[in-house]
């Protein structure tokens, strides 16, 4: 009744949401940070609740009759700190972004120094780059990665933390493919007097199932995303010791937002129930597999696989070095073929940040699709033959035809693409 009412009220509307549904369904996807949610998820995002209005926190609310999106963000509150193990959650952020931003807010002065891996070796938008927030009000001190292994060099980090003695240290980052020692980016912390921030955006689902260690109990502040490898919706989750809560939820409402999406809060609430059954686990390791056959499998049709491979749910691919393609014609060449990615900077990257010489790969929403190793496998290949002549027609209809294949024998939303193609007729 839903598709119906609004293809008589909207039609233009209607058809967007047709064709990227009909996209989402026909294409693979690789961007690490995108993922599919469970229709459940879709469900509680997409009702009533989005009606309402209610600003503060359950039992202080500034409106009356939230007494029922209450109970919702309660037990999103309870299950992230069950999932997480946190003393204290808000889960009223909009995005990561806000998130990051009503840390700083809590725990720095305009001006204090915030140290942050740098963007171009796989920090985010949110960690200093000049044109955000924190790059206009927050003295930035970038890290990096080593040249020669292109991973963290913990020893470097530690001597640039005791040179420029940062008020914050943040670990996290959004192209990094390597395991995080946070318990040494703790220590150096420690030995520097600074707070120690993680933004695990896009390791949460990894995290909570175990298959990445847990920045929670020994970080001041931790921010995550609840969608990527979470799988919820998209927008964003603060967890910190009970010490900073009052100041932590003052910043967030009303020092950064107003009024909570309660829709989306609910359908936080539907993610964390999800992800707290065994069976995440399982996807979980899933998509560790998945990510490390893929990289093994590029690595062995002779592409650079950015530090020597994965330990996550992503990797950086050199496709400069590897097939003479930038990052941008490599991304083109794909979506002609309808493999998502998106253009990356590598590690000392030569090219600008709009051009690149690598791709980001990520096998979160493949996996949500039910795709394993043996499908990795041939999502190797088809990639492989494509940037090998991406100007080759015949080629470019090849990889077509076997995405296509791949994407019927695992459907995705299979019943409401059904339900939108008979409104539409």
């Amino acid at each position: 009744m839903f598709l119906k009412t609004l293809r008589e009220v909207d039609p233009e509307i209607f058809d967007i949401i047709f064709d990227e549904t009909r996209r989402q369904h026909e294409n693979i996807e690789l961007i690490a940070s995108e993922n599919f949610t469970s229709e459940a998820v879709l469900e509680a995002q997409g009702s009533v609740l989005t009606n309402k209005y209610a600003e503060g926190y359950p039992a202080a609310r500034w409106y009356g009759g939230c007494e029922n999106v209450d109970r919702a963000e309660g037990l999103a509150i309870e299950r992230a700190k069950k999932l997480f193990g946190a003393e204290h959650v808000n889960v009223q952020p909009h995005s990561g972004t806000q998130a990051n931003i009503a840390v700083y807010l809590a725990a720095l002065e305009v001006g204090d120094g915030l140290m942050a891996m740098d963007l171009a070796c796989g920090g985010h938008l949110t960690h200093g780059h000049p044109l955000n927030i924190s790059g206009r009000f927050y003295r930035i001190i970038p890290y990096g990665v080593s040249r020669q292994s292109e991973q963290i060099d913990y020893d470097e980090l530690a001597q640039t933390a005791r040179r420029e003695k940062p008020k914050m240290i943040l670990a996290g980052a959004s192209a990094y493919p390597r395991t995080i020692d946070f318990d040494t980016f703790k220590e150096i912390a420690d030995s520097v007097g600074a707070l120690l921030m993680v933004d695990m955006a896009h390791i949460a689902g990894l995290v909570a199932a175990g298959l990445h260690p847990s920045p929670v109990r020994m970080s001041d502040y931790v921010t995550t995303t609840t969608h990527k490898t979470l799988r919820g919706p998209r927008a964003g989750m603060i967890l910190c010791k009970e010490a900073y809560a009052k100041r932590i939820d003052r910043d967030v409402f009303p020092g950064n937002q107003g009024g909570p999406l309660m829709h989306v809060i609910a359908a936080k609430a539907v993610a964390l129930k999800e992800a707290l059954e065994p069976r995440f686990k399982e996807y979980q390791g899933q998509i560790v597999a998945n990510a490390r056959t893929l990289a093994e499998e590029l690595a062995g049709l002779g592409y650079r696989i950015v530090s020597g491979g994965t330990d996550n749910h992503l990797m950086l691919v050199d496709v400069l070095t590897s097939r003479s393609i930038t990052g941008k014609a490599a991304a083109t060449a794909l979506d002609r073929v309808k493999i998502t990615v998106n253009k990356n900077l590598i590690p000392f990257d030569e090219k600008s940040p709009f051009v690149t010489s690598g791709i980001r790969l990520g096998t979160p929403a493949a996996t949500s699709r039910g795709m394993k190793e043996p499908e990795m496998k041939k999502i190797a290949a088809i990639i492989d033959a494509t940037l090998s002549a991406p100007e080759d027609e015949a080629v470019i209809e090849k990889s077509r035809r076997q995405i296509a294949e791949l994407t019927e024998q695992f459907p995705l939303y299979a019943e409401r693409r059904e339900a939108m193609a008979l409104v539409a007729k």
